[in-house]
């Protein structure tokens, strides 16, 4: 268990460098096991949920190096084995194998996911599809078995109930080998979708209309890797910084975006009065004057992402009005409040609403990251507030983001992880 001790009050300055999306990453990761031969992975971010996937495809005899953001994936020596409970429970993008495994071997047992504790998140839509495959899905001591028939799985028209991120990832990556031809209506339009889809191409597969609401897929006997792929740059990560550089900041440079992914949040900066430069692929935040409070409403891509309601939360609270989140999309998404304050924010949340109010400072304390986002949250503020601030379970934030002590520490931050059993600092690249 780690914490992150930061001493806060210090404007911050420079350039950061945004890794590739985690959204993105851990897709590919199951995915790399339809290959017949192997893979490789650039711009990889050095975040816990790697090397948790890595974990995961050892227990299946896949073997993984990884260093210098690229990731090597040697699928050719797989085997077909159950996954019903252990490491796959540790994140909630382990379900990835269900579909990546049913496209495979034309069966899986996955163990039900865990992941972040930020509400519920279904997998029905998930079975839905893949039922219409032809599959076979039971619950089998808490472990989904899938089993397609005896002909295999073959084409189907699935329209998703809702727009699920997971869902289309995970009929995508069971419908690339099936007979036939499949349509995904009401898919999700994430760009990590159209990266999958990219990869996947790249592959042998037959992927179209992802980044639209319909997309189509001819399956094709089998995948194989001949080219490496590079991920696309985070966009919940760039968000953080963004924010974090408008909060704290005395000019930053964020590089490496793909500004386009980022349209409805940066309006929402513009429109509380940030100034920022856009340019082909970095944006440089300017020292923030006087803010004014916006209203937020999470909606599916193109809309205000949902993980980034909590990392645009801290700078709200620099603004003048009263400001409002309406988290559609997982309106339990609140454990970040009572933290914030703890540390002096005027803050509460009624009915699902977030209500915030200008606060003039904030004080470091002991607060603690629930999941990855609010640990984002709570970082931009303790990098806000006066004194020092303790953030425990500082692993959920390492969970998401690449590499942050390092990057934090380029930008002047004075920040450490600590070890919570113990006082002693450990290295920033752990």
């Amino acid at each position: 268990m780690k914490n992150m001790l930061i001493h806060g009050g210090k404007k911050l300055s420079g350039t950061v460098v945004i890794g590739g999306a985690k959204n993105s990453t851990v897709a590919l990761i199951p995915a790399a096991i339809l290959s017949r031969t192997p893979v490789t992975l650039e711009s990889v971010p050095e975040i816990q949920d790697v090397y948790n996937l890595m974990a995961i495809l050892e227990e299946m005899n896949v073997k993984s190096q990884f260093s210098d953001c690229v990731l090597h994936i040697d699928p050719t020596q797989i085997q077909d084995v159950p996954l019903p409970n252990g490491k796959i429970k540790s994140l909630r993008a382990s379900y990835y194998f269900m579909g990546a495994l049913l496209g495979r071997f034309g069966r899986a047992v996955v163990g039900l996911p865990g992941g972040d504790d930020i509400g519920p998140r279904p997998i029905d839509q998930h079975i839905k599809g893949f039922e219409a495959l032809g599959a076979t899905v039971t619950n089998e001591h808490g472990a989904i078995a899938i089993q397609a028939p005896k002909e295999g799985l073959h084409g189907a028209r699935i329209f998703l109930d809702m727009a699920s991120v997971g869902a289309t990832i995970n009929v995508i990556l069971a419908a690339v080998t099936a007979k036939g031809h499949t349509v995904i209506e009401n898919a999700a339009k994430e760009p990590e979708i159209i990266d999958l889809a990219t990869y996947l191409n790249n592959m042998g597969a037959t992927v179209r209309g992802a980044g639209t609401d319909t997309i189509r897929i001819e399956g094709v006997a089998e995948l194989a890797a001949h080219n490496a792929h590079t991920i696309i740059p985070d966009r919940i990560e760039a968000g953080t910084y963004l924010a974090m550089a408008a909060a704290v900041g005395d000019g930053i440079n964020v590089k490496n975006i793909i500004s386009e992914h980022l349209d409805a949040f940066l309006a929402k900066l513009e429109e509380m009065g940030v100034v920022i430069d856009v340019g082909e692929d970095n944006i440089f935040v300017y020292p923030s004057g006087d803010l004014r409070m916006v209203q937020i409403k999470t909606l599916p891509y193109p809309g205000f992402a949902t993980d980034l309601q909590q990392p645009i939360t801290p700078l709200m609270l620099k603004a003048q009005g009263e400001g409002i989140i309406v988290d559609t999309l997982y309106p339990k998404r609140v454990r970040h409040i009572p933290e914030l304050e703890r540390m002096g924010a005027n803050i509460t949340v009624e009915n699902d609403v977030i209500m915030l109010h200008h606060a003039d400072h904030l004080e470091g304390c002991e607060v603690t990251a629930e999941e990855i986002r609010a640990g984002a949250c709570l970082m931009t503020a303790g990098l806000m507030a006066e004194g020092d601030t303790t953030i425990t379970k500082a692993e959920n934030i390492l969970r998401g983001y690449d590499r942050v002590i390092q990057k934090l520490r380029g930008l002047g931050a004075d920040v450490e992880l600590i070890d919570s059993e113990t006082p002693a600092p450990v290295q920033a690249e752990n």
